[in-house]
């Protein structure tokens, strides 16, 4: 059984959000929640939270064992940009972009 937990337009580059994910992806639960506490960067703190919430979903959900669970899927996708502006020289506008991301975390009980 595969639960998922999405987190939408989180004010953080994909980028940047790509590199926690990357290294936790494939992990069992605890491995991945002992990785993300150490974790230096923002975006650990936010990928932790989403893993939280599909780690909760199934267990409430779906009754799954936690010891049992493995991050099936984690995916980072590019929201929408904040597009902002900043007067400079002459009048000229200095454009200011605030990317956003979509984090999804899918956890599963069983190796396909």
């Amino acid at each position: 059984m595969e639960t998922k937990a999405v987190h939408k337009y989180v004010r953080i580059s994909p980028q940047k959000c790509r590199l926690v994910v990357d290294r936790v992806r494939g992990l069992k639960i605890g491995e991945a929640l002992e990785m993300l506490d150490f974790s230096r960067q923002k975006s650990g703190a936010l990928v932790k939270k989403v893993l939280r919430s599909a780690i909760a979903s199934a267990e409430h959900n779906h009754g799954l064992d936690i010891d049992e669970l493995f991050i099936s899927k984690a995916v980072v996708d590019q929201g929408p940009t904040f597009k902002r502006y900043r007067a400079r020289a002459k009048g000229r506008p200095g454009h200011i972009l605030k990317p956003t991301s979509h984090i999804t975390i899918a956890v599963s009980d069983r190796r396909n």
